[in-house]
């Protein structure tokens, strides 16, 4: 009988590198990438366009139920408008913990991420290992300083020609940590079993070899 296709999370704080990391793995090992991080973004995207606030509400819910994301490559599209550069906007940046945070988005994306996980998968988000695949396979924790963190996302911004002041992007870095990580759903928390490892100071190679060296090792059963 064949052996079941692995699933593994990538959970971390933002701006540690997650998807990028994530989506080198799954290239590597073959496997589907769900970039759930993506899809929050969308939805993010989604309620701001339509002037709906963080808050659970009739127009919230309705606006769920038509809510529809796909992906094609590293695109992702909304009911196939092409959205994937607009998700990634400083906008988007300071306004997705508060939808991410909502029980009623959390629930009704919950078991659309489950379903993926049939032919394995490589997910990347900040809850993946704690709850959406607590019986993942693989749990891999990233971590980086703050100070590091923003400065890889002010690069990243220059890179693309956009206006990077790492002083306020510093500040958006930690008051995202501070909200995610005191949320009372899905709080963002390495998982009891992850493997946690410190980015801070690792290229993005020595990053990617360690986790195909951890996947390795689970691949062989130990």
């Amino acid at each position: 009988m064949p052996k079941k296709a692995p699933v593994i999370v990538i959970d971390g704080p933002a701006g540690v590198g997650k998807s990028t990391v994530a989506r080198e793995i799954a290239r590597r090992l073959e496997l589907p990438f769900l970039d759930t991080g993506a899809i929050y973004r969308a939805v993010t995207l989604t309620m701001l366009r339509d002037n709906i606030p963080p808050s659970d509400s009739p127009e919230l819910r309705g606006r769920l139920g038509e809510f529809s994301v796909s992906f094609s490559g590293v695109r992702v599209f909304i009911g196939g408008e092409d959205v994937t550069d607009e998700i990634r906007t400083p906008h988007i940046d300071a306004n997705v913990s508060p939808y991410s945070a909502l029980p009623v988005v959390r629930e009704f994306l919950l078991e659309t991420q489950r379903k993926q996980q049939k032919d394995g998968l490589i997910a990347e988000g900040r809850d993946m290992g704690t709850v959406v695949f607590p019986g993942a396979d693989l749990k891999v924790y990233l971590i980086a300083s703050p100070e590091e963190r923003a400065r890889r996302r002010c690069a990243e911004r220059t890179t693309k020609g956009e206006h990077a002041d790492y002083d306020e992007i510093l500040s958006q870095v930690r008051a995202r940590d501070e909200m995610d990580s005191t949320r009372d759903i899905a709080p963002l928390k390495p998982a009891d079993d992850a493997i946690i490892l410190d980015t801070t100071d690792l290229s993005f190679e020595d990053v990617t070899a360690r986790v195909m060296s951890f996947a390795a090792l689970v691949a062989e059963g130990e």
